[in-house]
């Protein structure tokens, strides 16, 4: 496999690993320090130079990044995309990676936020903030058939949350999902947590396990909807493209989301990469490009009606 050939020593790697190491069972002072200054490290190292402009504006205090494409841009379509990171670190550096892999690929604006992060602000900070950059997108010249939401890891539990929300408030969902390994089940108790906790090479139970405690604390019950959305309803979800590593411990949480929207009625795609792993999307190789390009083959097809 394809995974076997991991160059681990590769900074990149190792920024990506250094996220996601937790030192004891909960996640410390010395454990979130390093973790958000390997965030701000990984989104130097992979964040595209080039085919893209960049800038900056604020939503009240949420700090925000408008990221352009330099060619082939249609301004009718924005993707909304919220970064991953266990709601505990990252920011517009490290969305940057896939967000402007995101814009190249669709050759849409893509705009990204700093939501609040735990444990300084648990859950759900982050799903207010996501709703305040929605609605100002909403104030300034998009609609909702326009507007789409994208995200990896706990962004992409932030965007399946958000797009519950809508429809709970009886308004109309996004265009679309885009989502990268999203953590939709924060109860931790899938086949594939003991499948492949060691041989997934970013991700491991207690670090999940770890951030879920700063997210929501000891007293909230993992299960609920409002933070596993896997166990919320499904009924009127968008179109949804859901990509993920086979051997990660997070795959079930692609699997079953994919299937229940399905089941409701729904389309989804679930796009398994069998020498993936978390988020592989975000490292400089043929494997994420290739990623890329299939999410913008099915982008055209439910936009334009065809397969380019």
């Amino acid at each position: 496999m394809a995974l076997l050939n991991i160059n681990f020593s590769d900074p990149l790697m190792k920024a990506l690993k250094a996220v996601n190491s937790i030192t004891g069972k909960s996640l410390t002072e010395e454990d979130l320090k390093k973790q958000r200054a390997a965030m701000e490290l990984a989104g130097k190292l992979a964040a595209p130079t080039g085919g893209v402009s960049l800038e900056g504006f604020k939503v009240d205090d949420i700090m925000c990044e408008r990221i352009v494409p330099d060619l082939a841009h249609n301004p009718q379509y924005v993707i909304l995309y919220a970064h991953g990171g266990g709601y505990t670190c990252g920011g517009l550096a490290y969305a940057r990676i896939i967000a402007s892999k995101l814009a190249v690929s669709t050759g849409f604006t893509v705009v990204s936020f700093e939501y609040r992060l735990a444990p300084e602000h648990k859950y759900p900070a982050a799903l207010e903030d996501g709703m305040a950059v929605w609605n100002w997108l909403l104030a300034h010249h998009y609609d909702n058939k326009h507007i789409i939401l994208a995200g990896d890891s706990a962004g992409g539990n932030l965007a399946v949350c958000m797009t519950q929300q809508f429809i709970i408030e009886g308004h109309e969902p996004p265009r679309m999902l885009l989502l990268f390994s999203p953590w939709t089940d924060m109860t931790a108790t899938s086949k594939s947590y003991q499948q492949y906790d060691g041989k997934d090479p970013i991700l491991t139970k207690n670090y999940v396990e770890s951030v879920r405690e700063a997210v929501i604390g000891t007293d909230a019950d993992p299960s609920d909807p409002i933070y596993s959305p896997i166990y919320g309803g499904f009924e009127h979800f968008p179109p949804a493209l859901v990509q993920v590593g086979k051997t990660e411990i997070l795959y079930e949480d692609s699997a079953l989301l994919v299937k229940k929207i399905n089941k409701a009625g729904g389309k989804a795609k679930l796009d398994v990469e069998k020498d993936g792993w978390h988020v592989y999307q975000q490292m400089p190789l043929p494997v994420a490009g290739r990623a890329m390009k299939r999410l913008a083959d099915f982008v055209s097809g439910e936009i334009y009606g065809a397969i380019i």
